[in-house]
């Protein structure tokens, strides 16, 4: 008899105990990593997870620990779900415990500061495990509703579309479809690009500009992502796909959204660090907007949207005037 799939998830916030209850719905087993000893204990004695999905029951074959090495221990698969900044200096921390077939799944999205690397080129450039070995999950998966067991669908990109199709079943429950692909570079840009034009579209929502205005940020947000795709050797079709159009969507259409959410503050008149002080999770696109610009720059693509997100969130620039220097650049064709 074949033992069941074990799976550790490194972040007991909301997107990582959905993940995990998806997981432990689909028949692995779950360990769940917390640094704070006092929600591993609520977690384990509750079965909630009351800071993050409060009144939300976990699985039985849920658990939680603050030991890496326990949440490693026979892993087929290592989730990896902190806030992306953050990634580098945790991963240092447990890459000693990875066995030699752990799979490392990638379920942040969001471009490392200085670096300008995605998140599988850092999870490589840490345990130097090579790429048939890094997987990543994404799509319009908004953490709520998935932990609710609304139906919801995304995409599960490997190099090795083997590896890609045994976490495909690994995750794969009668609400959560998931789809495999080879693409990582667009599966990841699609993830991290869309919490800036999350971010610019909960602005235009906060001034009060309308469908029309979200209409054409979101279509203009997708042609940026898909050009800075292309100059890294993305397929474009992923962008038309749940990692890019799908995502898109949700972040920019649901008060579920953090970036969006973040954004509304914004284009209220809330300057930054009132914003922060009333968001409680991390919004990722507030850090990566700069990276995701530097990212342009290396290669050379104009990203206007997301220039205009960083001149508002991190220069200070008044919403209105940097509406009116995007809307004032010079005409062009659609295909420009």
């Amino acid at each position: 008899m074949t033992h069941p799939v074990k799976a550790a998830v490194f972040g007991t916030g909301s997107w990582g105990t959905a993940f995990g209850m998806v997981l432990a719905d689909a028949g692995c087993e779950v360990t769940l990593w917390g640094r704070r000893a006092e929600l591993v204990e609520a977690i384990n004695t509750t079965r909630t997870n009351p800071d993050y999905l409060p009144g939300i029951e976990l699985p039985e074959s849920v658990r939680a620990t603050t030991d890496a090495a326990e949440a490693l221990r026979g892993a087929d698969f290592a989730m990896l779900v902190v806030p992306s900044q953050t990634l580098r200096a945790n991963l240092a921390d447990w890459a000693p415990h990875l066995g030699p077939d752990t799979v490392l799944v990638s379920l942040m999205k969001g471009v490392e500061l200085g670096t300008a690397k995605r998140m599988s080129e850092v999870i490589e450039d840490v345990t130097k495990v090579p790429a048939n070995r890094i997987a990543v999950i994404t799509g319009p998966n908004l953490a709520k509703e998935i932990a609710e067991r609304r139906p919801a669908a995304a995409v599960v990109a490997c190099a090795d579309e083997s590896v890609a199709r045994r976490l495909q079943a690994a995750c794969h429950t009668p609400y959560f479809r998931p789809y495999t692909l080879t693409d990582v570079i667009g599966s990841e840009l699609g993830g991290a690009v869309k919490n800036v034009i999350g971010l610019a579209v909960g602005i235009a929502d906060g001034m009060g500009l309308g469908d029309n205005a979200k209409g054409s940020l979101i279509t203009r947000g997708l042609a940026e992502t898909t050009r800075l795709g292309l100059a890294m050797g993305a397929d474009p079709l992923t962008f038309s796909g749940l990692a890019g159009l799908g995502d898109l969507v949700a972040t920019c259409s649901s008060p579920l959204s953090r970036n969006h959410t973040f954004g509304t503050n914004l284009g209220r008149g809330m300057t930054l660090e009132e914003t922060i002080a009333v968001t409680k999770q991390t919004a990722e696109g507030v850090k990566s907007c700069e990276s995701v610009l530097d990212l342009a720059r290396r290669h050379g693509v104009d990203m206007p949207l997301t220039e205009t997100v960083v001149s508002i969130v991190h220069e200070g620039k008044p919403p209105m005037v940097a509406l009116g220097e995007l809307m004032s650049r010079s005409a062009k064709a659609e295909r420009h």
